[in-house]
């Protein structure tokens, strides 16, 4: 599947910052109105560790949002990896409109490069062996969009967006269908030019799945051995992604058995958030 691009996100975007600030700021924030609503200021904000960035796009939509005075003046671009207390991008315009939209822009900016930091240094991991490396469905509820777009800036790569851009068939579905060679012919036929994905579970599986003519087959915890085994059996025929149970410690070994793709739910289950600072002045 093709990987997401900001052309792809502008309704996405404008609707997650929407989104953020009826969350954040609904009737209004009261705090704020406690400085005169001439008074303009300066903020910038700064990075405390090392990183990847990823976000521009929703702190520009945020403060667009909140006011068009407020310009936004950026030091660092998506995908570009930074120094802790780095300065990242500065601000100027109302005071309010500065303080008010500091939470929900610093909210998205931290995730998406807390996002593409974990992608990048997974990346890293793997440099050289010519495998790619996958997102999986395991994103925060609303920002699906998001946090696929910010793997794609720490060097990874995007699976199927959801349950409606592809089929990936798994043990219940098989089970459900009466096997591997059915669950793909129903797949074929419902939805003749979607990609067809099957996880399966050994080598004997494997060759129902070769058979049977899958797109993408998914070797769920097989072997190192028995990975090598499954990409000099398949010799082309399908690409192949290993999946399941997969950290640091196993991730090189099993980019070296020669598969196509690595999927793995920690790029963005399992984030921790870049610490970033706003400092303010007037």
């Amino acid at each position: 599947m093709p990987n997401l691009t900001l052309a792809d996100l502008t309704g996405e975007i404008q609707a997650n910052v929407r989104a953020a600030l009826a969350e954040d700021i609904g009737s209004g924030d009261i705090t704020a109105q406690l400085i005169p609503a001439e008074r303009e200021a300066q903020a910038r904000v700064i990075t405390r560790e090392d990183a990847t960035v990823a976000g521009c796009a929703w702190v520009d939509e945020v403060f667009r949002q909140i006011d068009p005075r407020v310009q936004v003046q950026w030091q660092v671009r998506d995908g570009e990896r930074v120094s802790a207390d780095q300065t990242l991008f500065s601000l100027q315009g109302p005071a309010r409109a500065l303080l008010s939209g500091e939470r929900s822009a610093l909210n998205f900016f931290q995730l998406l490069s807390g996002t593409a930091t974990r992608a990048r240094h997974y990346a890293d991991l793997v440099e050289g062996t010519g495998v790619k490396l996958l997102d999986t469905r395991k994103t925060l509820p609303g920002l699906r969009l998001a946090q696929k777009y910010a793997i794609t800036c720490g060097g990874c790569h995007n699976h199927r967006i959801g349950l409606y851009d592809a089929f990936l068939i798994k043990e219940n579905h098989i089970a459900a269908c009466g096997g591997i060679a059915q669950a793909i012919a129903e797949a074929r036929r419902i939805a003749p030019g979607k990609p067809v994905e099957i996880e399966v579970e050994d080598l004997d599986e494997l060759n129902q799945a070769l058979a049977a003519g899958a797109d993408i087959i998914m070797l769920d915890e097989l072997s190192l051995e028995d990975m090598r085994t499954a990409v000099r059996v398949t010799a082309g025929r399908a690409r192949l992604e290993a999946s399941g149970g997969i950290d640091e410690s196993t991730l090189r070994g099993i980019a070296e058995t020669g598969v196509d793709y690595i999927s793995i739910g920690t790029l963005t289950k399992d984030v921790k958030a870049l610490d970033l600072s706003m400092r303010l002045s007037l």
